[in-house]
């Protein structure tokens, strides 16, 4: 009863509407890759609770090689990142929590300069949309943007939670709150568009293969796995002949530094040798989904419309 319940909190004021079975991406290309990076902090009295060591400490003791290893991002990492994607002319998506902003705001500047993509990520890493009640919620996503806005002059398009974990009321909060897309689901392919009463946001989906975090500091893989992943996703991906996407995502204080940061380097310069494939970021994304399902709504609507395509809520 419980999960029914929930399922219908979830899904039940919402209704999808996917993309045509012919989508292709940009100039016919079958794969897009999708570049990002995070650049991530804790509120002043909260740490990571994962980090470097394999040993946490006792609960409530403050973790101080945690937290200067999450500050590696603002000293080193993320100004490495812009220097390497500089050097390729990539654009990418760039995930800022509101704290970052506010201790950052230089820096978040030269991200927004460099002409990359900057979305929401939350006020804090520990701040995860799912332990927050509609009040707080709504206060959170408005200080994510706000913090953006006021350190950069940007607003931000798209928004993913920490742990990648909303509530079951963000999507409908996001798209209220004016925000093209959001990051928070694993649950298909390719994009799709959420359609509540008045607005309307798109999903995109991701995966957690290319990813530093979990491939990296949870498994212990080292850096070149990241790489042999990423070539294996591509090759299984022209195999099976369809249109698809893979998410590259490093996080600033992770492969940030020397040891890891090459393997970002080599996946980029592998997609931008491939002919098939788009090398693009969450909001060129959001924008060619939505081009594609404005072309196959139904002539006459004022809003978007379900179609043979569209689907109601599991």
């Amino acid at each position: 009863m419980i999960a029914h319940d929930l399922r219908h909190e979830l899904y039940g004021s919402r209704t999808e509407l996917s993309l045509p079975d012919d989508f292709v991406w940009p100039r016919g290309k079958r794969i897009a890759v999708l570049i990002g990076a995070c650049f991530e902090g804790w509120s002043n009295d909260k740490w990571p609770s994962i980090g470097p060591m394999g040993n946490p400490l006792p609960p409530a003791v403050p973790d101080i090689n945690a937290i200067r290893w999450a500050e590696y991002g603002g000293r080193r990492g993320m100004p490495r990142i812009l220097r390497m994607l500089a050097r390729y002319n990539v654009r990418a998506t760039v995930f800022v929590n509101a704290v970052i902003a506010e201790r950052f705001p230089q820096l978040v500047r030269a991200i927004a300069n460099a002409g990359h993509d900057i979305a929401a990520h939350s006020g804090a890493q520990e701040v995860i949309p799912a332990l927050l009640d509609e009040d707080a919620e709504k206060k959170n996503i408005q200080r994510s943007i706000d913090a953006i806005k006021n350190a950069c002059g940007v607003t931000a398009r798209g928004w993913a939670s920490p742990r990648g974990t909303p509530s079951v009321r963000t999507e409908r909060l996001l798209a209220e709150a004016g925000l093209e897309w959001h990051a928070d689901t694993l649950d298909d392919d390719l994009p799709y568009l959420l359609q509540f009463t008045g607005n309307s946001l798109i999903a995109i989906p991701v995966t957690m293969e290319v990813n530093d975090l979990p491939l990296h500091l949870k498994h212990g893989h080292p850096p070149y796995q990241m790489v042999r992943v990423f070539e294996d996703a591509l090759r299984s991906l022209r195999s099976l002949g369809e249109t698809g996407k893979i998410e590259v995502i490093i996080h600033a204080h992770v492969f940030g530094r020397p040891a890891g940061i090459w393997a970002y380097e080599e996946i980029i310069r592998i997609a931008q040798a491939s002919d098939d494939v788009w090398l693009t970021n969450w909001s060129e994304v959001s924008s060619h989904a939505r081009q594609s399902l404005t072309k196959h709504a139904l002539p006459g609507d004022g809003e978007w419309s379900q179609n043979s395509h569209a689907t109601q809520a599991p």
